[in-house]
């Protein structure tokens, strides 16, 4: 399997009640302090078999299809797989290792807004028909490069309280959406439903019940140019929260049952990312430099200096950074707090610090501010949350070394697997037993690829 990893073997370590992830975090540390300080993750592939079900108690019937975008690793994908989760592909490399599980092209959809003429023909020799699109130059390139193409109109949501950046996204007006009809029906391209995205970012649940009134509107529209329309695709944005999903459901649910009932023959899809793989996946990073700096060039802009002048301040440079596991860091502020491997005392001071990645470059900032005790050169931290947006093709920069992944799963949640029948021969054969108290050697850890 071609892809994030260099290697299309790995292996799942199962672990028995008496293991944590700490202990799993532990033993990768004494790995790599004697082998060499690379940055890892380590995956707890239990937690999407945990959020699918949780899914299906709040979400059901609709159907999730997996933003491969949000994490690539081939152990996320053949789980999700095996769980019969579909996937969303931006990309024709997304599509292949998607293809490569052996996943129907029924189970995919192609949803890049900007797609190349190139990638739009191997999603048609592949079999992939389903697509999306919100403008007339995107649904004529379709056209020429794919005859059996079943589109989506992406149609644009307006979230009021978000920042306006998250306002500048894809999607085409209501009034555009007949125009568009009115192309595809010279074109001979197939309409067969809508898409729309509210982002995570939006408070206002009151985007979706507009969103899905005006999916509804396009759908009527629809009956008028005679397109059979049996597809809503209420897009992603879904924090990975199990409150945030009850209060989603709890707003579309009453608006579904009477725009797209059961008896309407519409199916609704929705497209989680971050909810199936943001909790699953922790970084654990080395401090490879260090250097104190003046108090106030170190404080953002506005911030009180309530500290003594005379305390040090530093600076700790990490063996990751945004051009590898933080990218993201460049749109987006970083939703997790480094925590401090080793032990120290609760009464020990703490400086005030920022992170670096390993560039050197003034965009290789990770964490801006933030109280730590003093750390060495050696040192280890730790980052929860790091699964979304962080696994996937990554830069070369500066001779960036991708971080390894180890990968985990509890008895409990491999047990679940087996006893609804969704552990096939194939992804089994990737497991092993791994006791509560180990050492890692370099002969048996529980996976990876370099």
């Amino acid at each position: 399997m071609k892809g994030f990893l260099e290697d299309a073997n790995y292996s799942i370590g199962l672990l028995d009640e008496g293991a944590t992830l700490a202990d799993v975090i532990d033993n990768c540390i004494y790995e790599h302090t004697h082998s060499g300080k690379r940055a890892f993750y380590v995956g707890d592939l239990g937690k999407l078999v945990k959020k699918n079900t949780q899914w299906q108690n709040v979400m059901a019937p609709i159907k999730p299809f997996y933003p491969v975008r949000c994490n690539s690793t081939p152990g996320v994908l053949e789980i999700l797989g095996t769980l019969g989760v579909g996937f969303a592909c931006s990309t024709k490399s997304e599509m292949a290792l998607v293809q490569d599980l052996g996943i129907s092209p029924e189970n995919m959809i192609y949803t890049n807004p900007c797609k190349q003429a190139s990638q739009i023909k191997y999603a048609a020799k592949a079999g992939i028909n389903i697509m999306t699109c919100d403008n007339d130059i995107e649904l004529k390139k379709i056209a020429r490069n794919h005859p059996n193409a079943k589109l989506l109109l992406h149609i644009a949501t307006e979230d009021i309280t978000a920042d306006e950046e998250t306002n500048m996204k894809f999607g085409t007006t209501l009034k555009n959406c007949r125009h568009l009809m009115e192309c595809a029906k010279e074109l001979g391209v197939q309409i067969v439903g809508v898409k729309f995205h509210v982002s995570s970012s939006c408070k206002e649940l009151q985007t979706y019940i507009h969103a899905i009134s005006d999916a509804r509107c396009v759908f009527d529209m629809a009956e008028e140019f005679g397109f059979k329309m049996n597809m809503l695709d209420i897009g992603g944005g879904f924090t990975g929260s199990e409150l945030q999903l009850e209060e989603v459901n709890h707003a579309i649910r009453p608006l579904l049952d009477v725009y797209f009932p059961k008896e309407s023959g519409v199916n609704v899809i929705a497209e989680p990312g971050c909810y199936y793989v943001s909790s699953a996946f922790t970084l654990v990073v080395n401090i490879i430099a260090k250097k104190a700096v003046e108090h106030d060039k170190l404080l953002p802009s506005g911030v009180e200096q309530t500290r003594n002048d005379d305390e040090p301040v530093f600076t700790y440079y990490i063996n990751d950074g945004v051009y590898g596991s933080f990218a993201s860091k460049l749109s987006e502020k970083l939703n997790t707090i480094p925590e401090v491997h080793k032990k120290y005392k609760e009464d020990e001071p703490l400086f005030a610090s920022s992170l670096w990645g390993p560039s050197c470059d003034e965009l290789d900032q990770i964490v801006e501010n933030c109280l730590l005790p003093e750390l060495s050169v050696g040192d280890w931290l730790i980052f929860d949350n790091m699964g979304s947006g962080t696994l996937g093709e990554q830069s070369t920069f500066n001779d960036y070394q991708r971080p390894l992944i180890y990968y985990m799963m509890s008895f409990s949640d491999w047990d679940e697997m087996q006893d609804a029948g969704i552990a096939s021969d194939t992804l089994m054969k990737n497991f092993f037993f791994v006791p509560s108290c180990i050492q890692l050697s370099p002969e048996d850890r529980f996976s990876t690829a370099a």
